[in-house]
């Protein structure tokens, strides 16, 4: 799928490139998927295929490494995983702790071949995780090296909280033992930054906050003329799947039709649909063909990029109703560049969102009375729905682009350099 920490590392990586960074990004367990042009080295370290072998089958923990390249070919992992159902967390708590365990763990030979690879071959300066379920490898890097460590947080704690006993109280040590191997972490916001310091008991001033930036090509640069179609779009677009919510969104414009039968308006889906949620997709369509939504939902399907600008930027408005408290909003940033305003609950990084850039509104989460009313207000007052998006238009093109990330992360990196 369309990968969130995948789209912000692959733009980060290619607006530093454009400041004169030299700088890899280097996959682990799978190839990247992007919709910008992919930055990414073509070989995959850790690959997902060898790594979930060698926590199974003790004898593939010796193998020659012409062997694990193989198995960690990108054509042979996409290939395997095509067709791959939702990773569930409940069944990978073993291999979880292992991998935390890093040089200690089943999945050691793979480590030691990335540290020597990046030790003796890269040498560089600073190593930056996407994710805070690669600190395993941290003491290895460290010991014996120059290299600087930075760790991105993005959204590990809904992995984590999903573990099994004796996994998750193991991995959450493991978490804070291997924190302290790091010299700075980043998140994209600060609900993110204070939740994650407390979650891995790291003292907040080594977590850094820099917002997420687009790469902002084939967006808007002018305001939009205000919308005037006579049937209006509410727009979702996010993974589909139970944790984005868009089964409340469906119940919530449900009832809005029934209360006003003259609001006319129609709901459109967009996003990765993993075969583990398809079953989650047909129980949606099903309700809405039988009920006041009739005729009026359609699912397009995973867009590219450029499809995607050109929905979302149909949309009147944009809604996101997460069950869970959202660590990143990417899709949110992306909605209000195009100058679509947005209605979403009040956890998570959204508040933060919506008061950065006052492109949109926010009701209690799970308080579907206040969603209806979110809904019809933007629905029933365009010139408020329009000055909104507005908003969000200037503050994304002003403040969330991926010059000012590149900016932002590439001062923590003199800092902790100049600091050796």
């Amino acid at each position: 799928m369309y990968c969130g920490s995948c789209l912000h590392d692959n733009t980060l990586a290619a607006a530093l490139r454009r400041r004169g960074v030299d700088i890899m990004l280097v996959p682990t367990y799978t190839p990247i998927r992007t919709d910008e042009t992919d930055v990414s080295e073509h070989r995959v370290f850790l690959g997902g295929i060898n790594m979930f072998l060698q926590q199974k089958l003790p004898l593939l923990r010796s193998t020659p490494r012409w062997l694990d390249r193989w198995l960690s070919h990108p054509s042979l992992i996409k290939l395997a995983t095509s067709r791959a159902a939702a990773v569930d967390p409940a069944k990978l708590g073993d291999m979880t702790v292992s991998m935390l365990r890093g040089e200690q763990g089943h999945q050691a030979k793979e480590l030691a071949e990335l540290v020597d690879w990046l030790k003796n071959d890269i040498k560089p300066d600073i190593v930056h995780f996407s994710n805070s379920m690669m600190l395993g490898i941290a003491r290895s890097i460290a010991d014996g090296g120059s290299s600087r460590i930075v760790c991105s947080l993005s959204g590990e704690d809904i992995f984590l909280e999903k573990l099994t006993a004796p996994y998750y109280d193991t991995a959450r040590g493991l978490l804070a033992e291997r924190a302290d191997e790091v010299d700075a972490f980043v998140a994209l916001n600060r609900y993110y930054a204070d939740f994650m310091s407390d979650y891995m008991a790291v003292n907040r001033d080594r977590v850094h906050v820099v917002p997420h930036g687009l790469d902002l090509a084939g967006h808007p640069r002018n305001p939009r003329e205000p919308r005037t179609n006579k049937r209006q779009r509410i727009g979702y677009f996010a993974r589909i799947c139970h944790d984005k919510g868009l089964h409340q969104l469906i119940a919530a414009t449900e009832r809005l039709a029934k209360e006003s039968p003259k609001l006319d308006f129609e709901v459109i889906a967009a996003g990765y649909l993993g075969s583990g949620d398809r079953h989650y997709l047909k129980e949606i369509e099903r309700r809405v063909a039988q009920g006041p939504l009739g005729g009026r939902f359609r699912y397009e399907g995973e867009v590219d990029r450029a499809a995607k600008i050109e929905l979302l930027g149909s949309f009147d408005l944009m809604c996101l109703p997460t069950i869970y408290r959202e660590s990143k909003g990417i899709s949110v940033l992306e909605s209000l560049a195009t100058g679509t305003p947005v209605v979403l609950p009040d956890h998570g990084s959204f508040p933060e969102l919506v008061t950065e850039t006052g492109g949109g509104l926010l009701y209690p989460a799970g308080d579907e009375r206040t969603l209806i009313d979110r809904l019809s207000t933007l629905l029933t007052d365009r010139p408020y729905a329009h000055q909104l998006g507005e908003n969000g238009r200037k503050a994304v093109h002003e403040r969330f682009h991926a010059e000012a990330m590149a900016e932002n992360t590439l001062e923590i990196y003199r800092r902790l350099l100049a600091s050796q």
